[in-house]
């Protein structure tokens, strides 16, 4: 490295650097300065797109809702941008980090944006079309509205690019393997990172599982921080139940719908929006109003919740035999952080194996960090929330200094 490009290195690192977190039907944003460890200076999030959206942000100390004219994840990003104009803080942003759901087999690690790389995203839309999409569209935004500043792509596969082999094979011929790369990629892989760290600094487990439960859900067996095991596969749609995805379902259903007329297209918006805890419950997507639901005595919604929990029951046990045991345990996710009888339901009766929730610590906890174990039990039981943001911009960081640039 010359030593007018480590200069230029030093100057982008004393600035700060935006994030950018697409969600499948929100948009989280942090601005950070980076320090030894990222400090933000703002954050916020933009839900509900459309005539009820909102923005909540914090800002200079300042914490205020206003509601937004946005429809999409890109008029989203707009008024993001102008808020921070408004602040004075967009000007001396030294690089832009965007969560990429979907990097397929090329992209294994965070990569400086450039048209050939967005070119090559662009054929991942497909495999991951509530997310890639977004996230591609505000990383273009960005780039019209913010020019030469650089861009990032800190991708939720990355985490889980070295699954071991047999467990990122499908049992499926070799040449579609060859052909269509077609694998396991695992996702939520920057939550599953974050999870995974800040349970192993808690706990100082070695054998780690991690729940990130929300809209979408996954869950990740962990060791020495290295990923050994997860839910979600070739596309988010594989694994636990979620709000309005199925998870595990056997191929020969989409057989049988395609040989009734079905097209690909009705059952990738079925599949994608109209299955989940809204499929069985015919009710809801949101657990907090199935709960409420299920209170009242509506059938649906106690089959979509006690489903949703014996999946993720299910998935718990398989992880602690593929660690030969498990040291903690650690939820995440706006289910996962805000459902306290959610993860009881989970847990429950496992006390054969190391894990007794405290019933009075479970209850008081909800969105912040703690132990809900009993401090007797062999096995950590934790909730931490999630900061992707924090994580993006620690991984953009890392990045930036070592000139990461993949060439397709």
């Amino acid at each position: 490295m010359s030593a007018r490009t480590g200069e230029a290195n030093a100057m982008a690192s004393s600035r700060p650097v935006l994030v950018f977190n697409c969600g499948s039907s929100s948009l989280k944003f942090g601005l950070f300065e980076l320090p030894e460890e990222p400090v933000a200076m703002a954050h916020g999030t933009v839900s509900d797109f459309g005539t009820q959206a909102t923005l909540d942000w914090t800002c200079r100390g300042q914490q205020r809702r206003e509601p937004l004219a946005a429809r999409d994840h890109v008029q989203a990003a707009q008024a993001v941008l102008g808020l921070l104009a408004r602040h004075d803080l967009l000007a001396g942003i030294s690089a832009v980090g965007h969560r990429v759901v979907h990097g397929g087999e090329h992209f294994s690690a965070p990569v400086r944006v450039t048209d050939a790389v967005l070119g090559r995203l662009d054929s991942l839309n497909g495999l991951a079309p509530l997310h890639n999409p977004s996230a591609l569209a505000v990383i273009r935004e960005c780039r019209g509205r913010l020019g030469e500043v650089p861009a990032v792509a800190v991708f939720d596969t990355a985490f889980f690019h070295a699954l071991p082999e047999h467990v990122m094979a499908y049992a499926l011929p070799a040449e579609w393997r060859r052909e269509f790369g077609i694998r396991r990629y695992g996702f939520h892989g920057i939550a599953h990172r974050y999870l995974d760290q800040r349970g192993r600094a808690v706990s100082g487990a070695g054998r780690v599982v991690t729940l990130q439960l929300g809209h979408g859900c996954s869950i990740a067996a962990i060791q020495d921080g290295r990923p050994v095991e997860t839910s979600m596969g070739f596309t988010p749609l594989e694994g636990l139940v979620m709000a309005t995805r199925p998870g595990d379902v056997d191929p020969g259903v989409l057989l049988h719908l395609a040989g009734q007329g079905w097209s690909t297209a009705q059952m990738q918006t079925a599949l994608n929006h109209h299955s989940g805890l809204l499929g069985l419950s015919g009710a809801s997507a949101d657990m907090r109003e199935l709960l409420a639901l299920e209170a009242q005595g509506h059938a649906g919604a106690g089959l979509a919740i006690t489903a949703f929990c014996h999946r993720a029951r299910k998935y718990l046990g398989a992880y602690i035999a593929v660690l030969g045991g498990v040291e903690a345990i650690v939820f995440g996710g706006g289910i996962g952080e805000h459902a306290p009888s959610i993860r009881q339901r989970i847990c429950a009766n496992m006390a054969w194996c190391g894990i007794q929730i405290d019933a009075a610590a479970n209850a008081a906890v909800g969105g912040v960090e703690a132990r809900i174990s009993t401090t007797d039990a062999g096995v950590g039981v934790w909730v931490v929330p999630v900061n992707e943001e924090l994580q993006i911009a620690r991984e953009l960081r890392a990045c930036l200094a070592a000139q990461t640039e993949i060439q397709p």
